[in-house]
């Protein structure tokens, strides 16, 4: 009996080797996929975030061009309101100007309605405005316009 206990023993160990260098390259085969699809997927994950960095790029450079365009179109909008605040002053200049030469017309037109001169005396409407040049001074002056507007 000792030969086949023997026997027996040897094909135990002989079959726990097998299996143990048949779990062993088990084991390496796994390990190998495992390092495969971990380098696959490092892979995949460099060209996600190269992709991402790209995407992120041309945003940027999008965003630098649009306000870039913005930029320039505050800056001419700048410019045109502030055309446009100087030709106000003009206007309201010019308004008071003709403002005031309406009521210095309308106080020459209601003197000589009254028959009075406007420097007081009592005078022809004719005498008015034939006979002292002076009278005439209040009726031609001209309306002051800045550089850029034309003069009325």
């Amino acid at each position: 009996m000792g030969s086949s206990s023997g026997t027996s023993s040897e094909s135990s160990l002989l079959q726990n080797s097998v299996s143990d260098e048949n779990l062993q390259k088990l084991m390496e085969q796994r390990k190998r996929k495992r390092t495969e699809s971990n380098r696959e997927s490092a892979r995949r994950s460099r060209v996600k975030k190269q992709k991402h960095l790209d995407d992120l790029t041309a945003e940027a450079a999008r965003l630098t061009r649009e306000n870039n365009r913005l930029a320039t179109g505050v800056e001419c909008t700048t410019r045109l309101c502030l055309k446009i605040e100087v030709e106000n002053s003009v206007l309201r200049a010019q308004v008071i100007e003709l403002s005031n030469r309406l009521e210095g017309l309308e106080q020459i037109i209601g003197c000589l309605s009254a028959g009075i001169g406007c420097f007081g005396a009592e005078e022809s409407m004719n005498a008015f405005v034939v006979d002292d040049p002076r009278n005439f001074l209040y009726w031609n002056q001209p309306v002051m316009a800045s550089a850029g507007m034309p003069a009325i």
